[in-house]
């Protein structure tokens, strides 16, 4: 599945706090962007970031001069920040949990910007959906798990280690909306082992 680092926008400029209105619509106009991040202040510190939004909502509509503005009086600090490894229908998920349209990309430092534009133009989930892909890891699992059981016992630690995987995929097909069996294939497969065994022991006799 397609990741935060592979859709977002390495198109991303900085400003400071300090900085006026004035200067954060210009630097906006200049690189053509709709946000800037605003750089920590020192070493732990958090990243902030001022939107389009923010200066139309917060400037602009209440008829303030941008010139006598700063930047920390309308941005929104500490902001929603993405790890470039978080798959993008996660950053989705994280987006219309909060409300917000874009959030900067950050592993130690500064990456890029990825926005719900960038989701929609080049996310695959067309192609791809994460449903889907989840089915067939799910069958895939199953099998394993099956496997393993077979060759090592069901009550071996490679088996529970591959049950867990399946009890994994079922979970986040649930958080997904997908539709899931009601009890877990771990402990339908669990019944139809001792009905087997059962039927073994009752051919003895």
């Amino acid at each position: 599945m397609m990741k935060a680092k592979q859709v977002m926008t390495q198109n991303v400029a900085t400003i400071r706090a300090s900085a006026t209105i004035t200067d954060a619509v210009r630097l906006m106009r200049l690189k053509e962007l709709r946000c800037l991040i605003v750089e920590p202040r020192m070493p732990g510190d958090a990243y902030g970031i001022i939107t389009e939004t923010d200066i139309a909502g917060k400037v602009v509509a209440c008829g303030k001069d941008p010139k006598k503005v700063r930047v920390y009086e309308v941005m929104t600090k500490p902001c929603i920040v993405v790890n470039p490894d978080l798959e993008v229908e996660y950053v989705a998920h994280l987006f219309a949990n909060t409300g917000i349209w874009r959030a900067p990309v950050i592993q130690g430092e500064l990456l890029g910007i990825i926005s719900v534009t960038d989701i929609i133009l080049k996310g695959e989930f067309i192609e791809s959906p994460k449903v889907t892909f989840l089915h067939q890891e799910l069958q895939r699992a199953i099998s394993n798990a099956r496997a393993v059981s077979a060759t090592y016992g069901t009550q071996s630690k490679d088996a529970e280690e591959a049950w867990n995987m399946v009890d994994d995929i079922e979970a986040e097909l649930g958080f997904y909306g997908a539709a899931v069996p009601t009890a877990p294939v771990r402990e339908l497969q669990d019944e139809e082992g001792h009905l087997s065994n059962f039927k073994s022991h009752a051919a003895s006799y």
